[in-house]
Order: C-alpha cells, then structure tokens, then sequence
C-alpha cells in the first residue's frame, strides 16, 4: 500500500522525536509512505528519507500559499510515483486545512480519503475565533465526503455521531500511540526536586496556547501562596502566548517558572510531585496518559481522555470542571496535604493505563488495517 500524508507537525523533521518515531513504525508495513509537512521556507527544514518513509517540508513563503503548495506536491508524489485506486491512500491530519488538500487531491486523482480528528472541534471552547468557527464549516463541509474517519476517543465519536446522525463513513476510534513499556524503564537523567528543593512541583506540559487555559494554572498559584504552600509551578513548553504569560507571571517571584520543550519529558514527569492540565478542550491529552504512566499523580480539567472511564475522579485522579479554579486549587491542596493520596493516585492510574494500553506491534497493525480497510 502507497499512502501520502498531510501534517502540520514539525516535529516529524526532529531526530529522536516521538512522532517521527511512530512514522517510521507505520512505514514499515506499507510500500510507501510520503509525509508533506506544512512548513516555512524560513523553518529551514529538508527533504528526508528513512528506507520508504519520505519526508517533504513544503518550504512555503507564507501561511497563505500553504494550501496551494501542499496540493501541489501532492500531485507531484501522485503522479511521480504511480499511485493507483486499489493501492494506494490519503491521509491527513485533521479535516481542517491538511483536510481541504486531501479532498481536492482525492478529487483530482479518484484515490480513497481518510480524516484523522485529533481535536474536539465541535466543543464549544474550540470556537473561540474567526478562524475557528470557518474550521468548523470547514470540518461539516469534508467529514461527509470522507471515505474513513480516524478520531482518537470516544468523546470525538460520540460528539460525530451526534452532529452527523446520517454519517455513513466508518468511525474508527485509535488513541494516540504512548509506549508505556518505554517511559517504564526509562532512567531519569534530569530530577527536578533537585532542581526546585524543597518545593512541591507542579508541572505542566504542552504547546503555549489559548486553548490550554495555562493562565488559570498561574492566577491558581496565587491562592497557593496565600495558603502558604511552598509551590511551583514548571511550565514545559513553548508556543504563541509564552511571552505574554511569562509578563503576567514575572511578579510572582519564583513560583512560576517557564523552560522550553524537552524530549526527554519521562524524567520531568517521575520527578514532579503533581501533573496539572487546564484545557478548555483537548481531542485527546496525550499528556495525561504519560504523566500517568510515568507515576505522577494528575489534576486535570475535564476534557479528552478524562471524560471517560479511565479517569475516576478521586479515586485515581481529580477531575474538575473546566474553568474551575477552586476546584483545581482544592484538588492540588489536598495532594500537598496528603502524601499518602499521591501514592494512591499513582498506583491506581497506571493500573489503569497498564488495563487499557496495547502493544507497539498491535497498534501499528491496527493503524495501517484502517487504511488497507479503504481499498
């Protein structure tokens, strides 16, 4: 099977890097597999192969001509590479913007389409601008005309099913791929508590945006401190609003501290006494499976993956509405406060991820089954 991807994430042109890693996995059971990226000439980024995995930055001038470039190249891995019906598949990232050039590309050339749905789009904190809400239009408009549909939880499936009741393509429901075994066994090359002593360290973890509602975490810090809690706060991450987050943080004193994305986020969660997550939406929260597999107890908002079963508020996590900051705030002082909930929260959560996850190997045939599916 030929597939050609469209994706949006950069990281794919980073070594060691998790998705890239989970690309190479899929490559090796297909004939081929293209990856066009959106990108920017200044980005700098390279063509790269790895035996059949082909990696193509489109080195665009500007965000305007991504889609003119990504339907462009293409059509050039279509054509140069004789994709035909009965082999060979598109695939995009989201039925947003990658969505739009699978479908014209699928137009073009008759070839089966797959959508992935990463994010809860139909979520009422997702329309929070312009070009959110023309996403939205956007995502009605190509779901239909869809051949397959990838979502990655149920909380997707089920807000689909419910916005689209006639919806005759096949939902097929495939969690992002997390090696449990991997974060297991890997060694912690950075402690944070000797980093922060002395302080009880609650991190977060994520791209620096709106939707992540990290500004909640930082006005929390404020009841901490009045409680007399020797806290802080580790912000891991970068993106378009860390600047304006570190102005409103930098009377704070150190309680808040931001350090750039790592790859190796296994030790930081081991070494962290809380995960705290406050998205306003998430599609899934690949995060929270990690820090909970990794043994850190989590306080989270009540989005993707925490809105089902695996999360049991107060029994192996807290879950607080979005937006609640009392709730977080109680939540977090009571792990402070109780050593012994932290233990439990621990043992339960990855008994419960250890109960719900599969194999490197099983998730790899599922994924490519799902596009061999659309033959």
């Amino acid at each position: 099977m030929k597939v050609v991807s469209i994706s949006t994430d950069r990281k794919l042109f980073e070594e060691g890097s998790v998705v890239l890693t989970r690309q190479k996995y899929y490559a090796e059971r297909m004939e081929e597999l293209h990856v066009i990226v959106f990108s920017l000439s200044k980005n700098g980024y390279k063509y790269r192969s790895f035996g059949n995995l082909h990696l193509y930055p489109m080195n665009s001038s500007s965000r305007i001509s991504f889609l003119f470039d990504a339907y462009r190249l293409g059509k050039k891995i279509i054509l140069e590479n004789s994709f035909k019906k009965e082999n060979s598949v598109i695939t995009t990232q989201d039925s947003f913007e990658t969505g739009l050039v699978g479908y014209l590309l699928k137009k073009k050339f008759n070839l089966p389409l797959q959508l992935q749905i990463h994010t809860d789009f139909l979520n009422s904190y997702f329309k929070n601008s312009s070009l959110n809400l023309a996403r939205v239009v956007l995502a009605k408009f190509l779901i239909p005309k869809a051949d397959g549909l990838r979502v990655v939880s149920s909380v997707i499936s089920g807000s689909l099913q419910k916005e689209f009741p006639n919806l005759k393509t096949k939902i097929d429901i495939l969690p992002i791929f997390i090696d449990i075994e991997k974060i297991k066994n890997s060694a912690i090359s950075i402690n944070l508590r000797q980093k922060y002593p002395d302080r009880f360290i609650i991190l977060m973890a994520s791209r620096v945006t709106k939707e992540k509602n990290i500004i909640l975490a930082i006005k929390l810090v404020s009841s901490l401190i009045r409680a007399n809690k020797r806290i802080v706060l580790l912000i891991v991450g970068d993106g378009p609003e860390k600047k304006t987050l570190q102005l409103y943080a930098k009377d704070m004193g150190g309680y808040v501290v931001f350090e750039p994305w790592t790859l190796d986020l296994t030790s930081y969660y081991k070494t962290a006494d809380v995960f705290l997550l406050t998205s306003q939406y998430e599609g899934y929260g690949m995060t929270l499976i990690e820090a909970g597999a990794s043994g850190c107890p989590i306080v989270t908002t009540n989005v993707g993956i925490a809105k089902t079963d695996l999360f049991k508020n107060g029994e192996n996590a807290f879950v607080c509405p979005v937006g609640d900051v009392d709730c977080l705030s109680k939540a977090i002082i009571d792990l402070i406060e109780n050593p012994e909930k932290r233990k439990l929260f621990k043992e339960r959560m990855q008994d419960s991820i250890k109960r719900v996850t599969v194999s490197k190997e099983e998730y790899v045939y599922r994924y490519v089954a799902m596009l061999e599916n659309l033959l």
